[in-house]
């Protein structure tokens, strides 16, 4: 075949070809009679493994070295495995960027103002995965400003994941008949007042702005809204067991005037 035909074949430029014959990426493997340089099928297969690492990102230097010899169906079977996975990591990339752009995406509106800082506060949380990413639109800068570092990096993930564990343990010893008021039941309680501790760094004037985000769940991510609803009876009665036998409430301390 000519570059011309190639290029039609391929649905590319006699150009790209041209320029990748001059970079050594892809040389004619055949000759006419008259001398003229000619593609072969196997030159063909090359250019379509060329084509999709550069569809997938990969500068030519990069590709130069990723192709592999095709001079086997083991070989051709190999490149195509290795294509398969490289394309297939490339669709979770997007498929998590598109997720990721969703989500901002109903936060923004449900914001109904702009504020980049909180937007910039949620994209960090969206990276790492922190699916409590949806809560920071309720939060004043103030709040923001003493939790973020606990949001965005791996401690945030952290008490996101201990916040999951603790809502399931308490649906979990609610309907094994455990009471609130006994010793396990507190020690559930203190667990997740230690949860909280570490949240707000200790800082308990924090404590209100938290009673304000329970006590209104209207803009709650809808999962996390019906686990919680399961699980909030017994923790609120836990925590005030937890702290009876403390002899102080500091929810009760933090709200009053």
């Amino acid at each position: 075949m000519t570059v011309g035909e190639v290029a039609k074949k391929m649905n590319t430029t006699v150009r790209t070809l041209q320029y990748y014959d001059r970079k050594g990426l892809l040389l004619p493997s055949s000759e006419s009679v008259g001398g003229r340089r000619l593609y072969t099928d196997k030159d063909v297969i090359l250019l379509h493994q060329i084509l999709s690492l550069k569809s997938l990102g990969f500068s030519l230097g990069d590709i130069k070295h990723r192709l592999i010899t095709l001079d086997s169906p083991a070989d051709v079977a190999a490149m195509l495995a290795e294509q398969a996975v490289t394309i297939r990591e490339k669709v979770e990339s997007l498929s998590e960027s598109l997720r990721a752009i969703e989500a901002l995406l109903v936060e923004v509106l449900q914001m109904q103002s702009v504020n980049f800082k909180k937007y910039a506060d949620i994209i960090a949380s969206l990276q790492r995965k922190n699916e409590m990413y949806w809560a920071i639109k309720h939060f004043d800068d103030e709040f923001l400003d003493h939790v973020r570092d606990r949001l965005s990096d791996e401690g945030g993930l952290g008490i996101t994941g201990t916040f999951e564990r603790l809502q399931d343990e308490a649906i979990r010893l609610e309907a094994a008949g455990v009471l609130p008021e006994s010793e396990q039941g507190q020690a559930f309680g203190r667990v997740f007042w230690d949860m909280i501790t570490t949240f707000t760094g200790g800082d308990m004037t924090l404590l209100p702005k938290l009673i304000a985000l329970d006590e209104n769940m209207d803009g709650w991510d809808k999962t996390w809204k019906e686990r919680y609803e399961q699980a909030k009876g017994f923790i609120e009665s836990a925590l005030d067991a937890y702290f009876t036998s403390l002899g102080q409430n500091p929810f009760e301390e933090a709200t009053q005037p």
